[in-house]
């Protein structure tokens, strides 16, 4: 088995599918560390689906015991369904996850005086091998993936 077909496999048990060996090629022939990347973008996915697809579950957590319990109440005897809180729900998520991810490529987001920015530290993603020992690659601009990984069929 070759490396790219190693990858490949790894990709497609994430859940890459048809794009399983483009992504193996990236990171065989071009040393990105696409399958770090693909886990994570996947992971974030993830949790931001939850919220629209256990709308139902959160909604009965939050209505007896959540900081938001009094809006969710609000929003239910206004007329909405769970569906439609997760629906909101899951859109905040995924804008607060790029937003995240924008912020990891660029931190300075303009709101300090640039001399300020300037004299602030940054940050990155680096990737672990499967023992947890740094690779010495990093993940970068992450919020590029972000909307093409998006998991079809669920989008708003």
């Amino acid at each position: 088995m070759t490396e790219i077909d190693r990858l490949t496999a790894l990709f497609s048990a994430l859940g890459a599918d048809a794009d399983a060996r483009d992504w193996a090629e990236s990171e065989a022939e071009e040393g990105l560390p696409q399958l770090a990347r693909y886990r994570l973008l996947r992971t974030v996915w993830q949790d931001v689906d939850a919220w629209g697809t256990a709308a139902r579950q959160w909604v009965d957590a939050y209505r007896t015991d959540g900081a938001a319990a009094d809006a969710v109440d609000l929003a239910l005897t206004a007329g909405l369904t769970p569906e439609d809180l997760g629906a909101l729900a899951r859109e905040v998520a995924r804008e607060t996850a790029f937003g995240v991810l924008y912020a990891l490529a660029d931190p300075a987001d303009g709101s300090l005086p640039a001399d300020v920015e300037e004299q602030l530290p940054g940050w990155r993603l680096a990737e672990l091998n499967a023992a947890g020992v740094p690779t010495g690659r990093h993940l970068d601009a992450l919020h590029e993936d972000f909307a093409e990984l998006e998991p079809k069929g669920i989008a708003p």
